[in-house]
């Protein structure tokens, strides 16, 4: 057992075990203090390495919405099905239409839905509010010939589609039928709670968060920090997944408890043996194909019926 095995070698589920004793020998728990482009040329290698195929049954397309480079999935034989713009990960420095490239599509084929991924512009060079604002351009975009849609995305990219859910209720279009924030960082209290507790997390630490939030710049705005919101009335339905060995897990459970409290339906599915970025484990870990099965379900429950799936038993 070499260094790398024997960090995790306490971990409950053996396929997440597996999933980060890999993802380490590409992508290094010290990334942060590289330069931004050796940070992402990791990245793109630790994405690659594990992406898999499009499923089959997907069709895709390379486009602009309102100039923004987005990725257009469309499933065969489900024309007309509703609309989900995912916005991707990666501390808003990283990522772009090729990292969450199979996470869309499998999205899109499980779901029956259509799937917008866009390619926002990324921190440092573009800080905040560039990445929000080419988000919600492409949003008004596609909703001008799209009527049912939901938003959704992970850790940076569910940050994003909590505070586009914000925006489309403030300025009353577009209508969404639902939020899904997977493994969000939606502006907690860094001197609390999991921020504390899993402050050393495998995958992601409070370190981590604190470098990404100051790269990104927005601190104390609504529309970077969806937890600086006063007001949740009105706000579409939201699925949130937390990973409980992640600092950003209690954002989850803040986030809900103010939109409950507002009367907006919210559910959080809570992963006790899952780790930020969990979704590229999916094929590895029992768990994260449980709780990717259950995001899927949760897209086609809100896109097509603007509802929440049934409380997991």
């Amino acid at each position: 057992m070499d260094d790398i095995e024997q960090k995790y070698a306490g971990l409950e589920d053996p396929g997440i075990r597996d999933f980060l004793i890999a993802g380490e020998r590409f992508y290094p728990p010290d990334a942060v203090t590289f330069t931004m482009a050796e940070q992402r040329a990791f990245y793109d290698r630790y994405c690659a390495h594990f992406r898999k195929p499009r499923p089959a049954g997907v069709a895709t397309e390379d486009l602009r919405y309102a100039n923004v480079p987005c990725r257009h999935y469309r499933p065969k034989g489900a024309a007309g099905a509703p609309l989900m713009v995912y916005l991707h990960g990666g501390g808003f420095v990283l990522g772009g239409l090729d990292s969450h490239d199979d996470v869309c599509a499998e999205l899109c084929d499980g779901a029956r839905i259509e799937v917008v991924a866009v390619a926002y512009r990324l921190a440092p060079e573009h800080p905040f509010p560039a990445a929000f604002e080419d988000c919600w351009a492409a949003l008004k975009a596609i909703a001008s010939t799209n009527a049912e849609i939901i938003v959704g995305g992970d850790s940076a990219g569910g940050n994003l589609a909590a505070a586009l859910a914000i925006r489309a209720r403030d300025e009353e279009a577009p209508r969404l039928k639902g939020q899904v924030l997977i493994y969000p960082g939606l502006g907690g209290d860094m001197s609390r709670g999991s921020y504390v507790t899993q402050a050393t997390a495998p995958g992601l630490s409070t370190a981590d968060v604190h470098f990404y939030r100051d790269t990104y710049r927005g601190g104390g705005a609504k529309f970077a920090e969806p937890l600086r919101e006063t007001d949740y009335r009105g706000l579409p339905p939201a699925f949130l997944v937390a990973a409980a060995i992640d600092p950003l897990h209690d954002d989850c459970f803040a986030y809900a408890e103010r939109l409950a409290a507002a009367g907006v339906p919210a559910m959080v599915r809570d992963e006790p043996q899952l780790v930020h970025a969990f979704l590229r484990a999916r094929n590895m870990s029992l768990p994260a194909r449980a709780s990717f099965d259950a995001i899927t379900a949760a897209c086609a429950s809100l896109a097509h019926f603007g509802r929440l799936p049934p409380e997991r038993t």
